[in-house]
């Protein structure tokens, strides 16, 4: 798994790309390119990687990924199941605004627009009480062609710009400049950990992945994800953990944390709380409340 940049193919006729997918599973290599990319969950679950952060994803959200962003949608382990019957369904829209946009973009009426997409490198999440109306939009841009769709487009951004306090995917305000070396490096290191993530995992474990000594490693990741491979690994599993309460087909709580890799229900107490700010209980009560509010 590596940090693969990819260089979309566009159309001459085309300045921006639709894309709907029906696979039975992810794109599962990290990757990045020079095209902003939105994304619709229509159905498929997982785990988001977005540069140095994560996030669990399920069907009918929508997710805004910057420039260059290193990231991967990667499915859960079960779509990988030989007997696996599970399918994902997204609508992905694509659109280089560096590339035959630009003078478009250089228009001082579409200055806030401009402004946005130069914020949002960081990639976001559309908040869920807004996923309709955009993908009411994105399915627009799907089913019309020429100055039409590029109507659509402009509206869509003119919707999208209009939303205050958005949360960033990362944590970092500009995507890293990866080199391919390090890419690989980063990608393996990444993969590793989210596979055996339920499993005792030691720092020279990973650092051996690495080829690296546990002392070069520690400075090596820390420099470039901003975490300690502490800090990772645990939000890595209390990733997990979320999915697995939310899904609400456990046996208890504890059985949870020792699936996601803890041995002591007191450290995953502590952890889950450092991480969410919330206990286990109290996450599963707040997801439900809102499960609730939105039906």
């Amino acid at each position: 798994m590596k940090v693969l940049q990819f260089t979309l193919p566009v159309p001459r006729d085309k300045t921006v790309i639709v894309q709907k997918d029906e696979l039975p599973h992810f794109y599962p290599h990290l990757h990045r390119h020079q095209e902003i990319q939105l994304t619709w969950i229509q159905q498929g679950e997982g785990t988001l990687v977005a540069e140095n952060n994560m996030y669990s994803f399920r069907g009918g959200e929508i997710y805004w990924l910057g420039v260059n962003l290193p990231h991967v949608f990667k499915s859960d382990p079960s779509y990988f199941s030989p007997s696996s019957c599970k399918k994902v369904h997204t609508l992905n829209i694509f659109f280089n605004a560096k590339g035959q946009l630009d003078s478009f973009f250089e228009l001082p009426e579409i200055k806030n627009v401009k402004n946005f997409l130069q914020n949002q490198q960081s990639g976001f999440k559309v908040p869920p009480e807004h996923v309709e109306e955009i993908a009411e939009k994105m399915l627009l841009i799907q089913h019309t062609t020429g100055v039409d769709q590029l109507v659509h487009f402009i509206e869509l951004l003119k919707q999208l710009s209009s939303y205050q306090e958005l949360t960033p995917l990362s944590s970092r305000s500009q995507p890293v400049a990866y080199s391919e070396h390090e890419g690989i490096r980063i990608g393996a290191i990444y993969n590793y950990i989210m596979q055996q993530y339920d499993k005792p995992i030691t720092l020279e474990d990973v650092a051996k992945q690495a080829h690296m000594t546990p002392q070069a490693f520690c400075r090596y990741f820390k420099r470039h994800t901003l975490h300690t491979f502490v800090s990772f690994l645990n939000e890595v599993r209390i990733n997990e953990a979320c999915k697995k309460l939310t899904d609400g087909q456990y046996d208890s709580i504890a059985t949870v944390a020792y699936n996601c890799g803890f041995n002591s229900i007191t450290n995953f107490n502590r952890v889950f709380k450092g991480v969410t700010g919330k206990s286990p209980s109290e996450y599963v009560d707040s997801y439900l409340m809102n499960v609730a509010v939105a039906e």
